[in-house]
């Protein structure tokens, strides 16, 4: 199977103009820095990954931001949540590998999460990462020109988000779906965020008192 190229769905980090959802009940300042923070560990996790080719997809199309300069970059153009995902991952005509997309608000996407989407386009023709919410945080296909009808007339922000793409698909589509993780779109969310941070940073702290008291013991 030819090189998978992942696509980072993403927003320049301005203040009052990303998680503006989000924004309205948390503050657009808190926002805007989960936000950052999200993007900090994306770049941490993705930009020097060799698998498979890492591209931003980005939002405005034209303006100043900090983007990590090792990778490629793309406008998402105008349109509709639907129209501007689908032109990032059928855009390049070159391209002829499975295409993976995510965003820019998952807390506990990994690198093993793209890399279980990319070996399952391998047999499958679409994988979905369904969030809790019923929409979805990854999205990937074996023939990125089926990218159209994916997210035509799609109920976005609503639980009906997934269905409406399954729903899009041809009856013989092979598809796979992994497991479900949350993003963060309301003060619900975020909460979870915190309480999430809150206990991977103890278990941080344990796991290192632990390796501690074995160098000391050994």
């Amino acid at each position: 199977m030819r090189r998978g190229r992942l696509i980072l769905f993403i927003k320049a980090p301005r203040l009052g103009a990303v998680k503006t959802r989000l924004a309205k009940g948390i503050g657009a300042l808190v926002a805007w820095c989960f936000y950052n923070a999200m993007l900090r560990r994306l770049w941490h996790q993705f930009s020097a990954n060799l698998t498979w080719q890492t591209v931003l997809a980005v939002s405005p199309d034209r303006g100043a931001a900090r983007w990590p300069p090792a990778m490629a970059r793309q406008p998402q153009g105008r349109g509709d949540l639907g129209r501007r995902m689908a032109r990032a991952m059928a855009g390049d005509r070159c391209h002829r590998g499975p295409v993976v997309l995510v965003g820019g608000d998952i807390p506990q996407l990994s690198r093993r999460h793209v890399a279980q989407a990319m070996a399952a386009l391998k047999r499958a023709d679409v994988v979905f990462g369904p969030a809790a919410d019923g929409g979805f945080w990854l999205v990937g296909l074996r023939r990125p020109q089926w990218a159209g009808r994916l997210f035509h007339k799609v109920r976005w922000s609503s639980p009906h988000a997934l269905a409406d793409c399954l729903a899009n698909l041809p009856p013989a589509a092979r598809v796979v779906l992994l497991e479900t993780l949350w993003d963060v779109d309301t003060p619900a969310d975020y909460a979870d965020y915190a309480a999430y941070l809150k206990c991977s940073r103890k278990r941080g702290i344990n796991s290192a008192k632990l390796q501690g008291r074995k160098r000391i013991s050994s």
